[in-house]
């Protein structure tokens, strides 16, 4: 159960995240013309679009009695996300893997779709990740897709500072310099530099997707290693690759 400030906090951010994608949606009226383009040209099943900036509605479900015990980001909304049936994060095939890793994992003690708070680094959709690099039309588009990832990056500061609760960022690839998620990386590098985030708490992880994340981590487990003790150990060196090229562009 949430204290009365931890909830108070929570609610506060959730609203801000809600107001965020309404406006987002709202002033940008050209980009579900613009993802209908990259659905008609990616080659696979024909999908409609639903939902062009998506809300975590997950997190309406969560009431005072829960407790959040982890904050996982993910890279943005894809096809079932968007959808009007879900517009819920990660409930496609990375959601499902990660489902089963939770629940086979059982000494984190971390429940998915109880107990962990979902956030992305844009709440815009696009059919694949990638497709953030070619999304075109006018400026506002390019420009709201760099905004929005800073704003979720405040996003997820808000989060923490309500609940202190380690924070998992899941698919690191793409948040090098150059990458289409650096915007976000830079924003949280200065959040964390600035003590906003206790770097201690933040860990970075290879995607669920195509099961990277379980394979990275077997790879890297040393003999006998705890679980716990192996994913403090990685995520905490991959954090450093991640963030200290950013450290080093802003110093505090």
């Amino acid at each position: 159960m949430m204290t009365t400030a931890e909830w108070e906090g929570f609610c506060a951010a959730r609203e801000h995240f809600r107001a965020l994608c309404a406006e987002l949606s709202k002033s940008l009226p050209e980009l579900r013309i613009e993802q209908e383009r990259l659905v008609a040209e990616r080659g696979g099943a024909y999908y409609t679009i639903d939902t062009p900036v998506v809300y975590n509605t997950a997190l309406d479900d969560i009431s005072r009695n829960d407790a959040p015990a982890l904050i996982l980001v993910a890279d943005n909304p894809g096809r079932r996300e968007q959808s009007s049936a879900l517009r819920r994060y990660l409930v496609g095939p990375s959601g499902k893997i990660a489902e089963h890793f939770f629940a086979r994992e059982q000494s984190l003690n971390f429940d998915l779709r109880k107990n962990v708070i979902i956030l992305n680094k844009t709440p815009i959709h696009t059919p694949r990740t990638v497709e953030l690099r070619s999304i075109s039309g006018p400026p506002s588009i390019h420009n709201a897709v760099i905004d929005s990832q800073k704003k979720m990056a405040h996003l997820l500061s808000e989060f923490y500072t309500a609940l202190r609760i380690p924070v998992w960022v899941i698919g690191y690839s793409e948040m090098r310099k150059n990458g289409i998620f650096a915007a976000y990386t830079a924003e949280l590098a200065a959040l964390v530099g600035h003590g906003k985030i206790n770097a201690d708490d933040v860990f970075f992880y290879r995607h669920f997707s195509m099961n990277q994340f379980s394979i990275d981590l077997n790879k890297q487990r040393l003999p006998r290693e705890s679980t716990v003790s192996a994913l403090t150990r990685i995520g905490a060196a991959y954090r450093t690759r991640i963030l200290q090229p950013f450290y080093a562009a802003h110093p505090s």
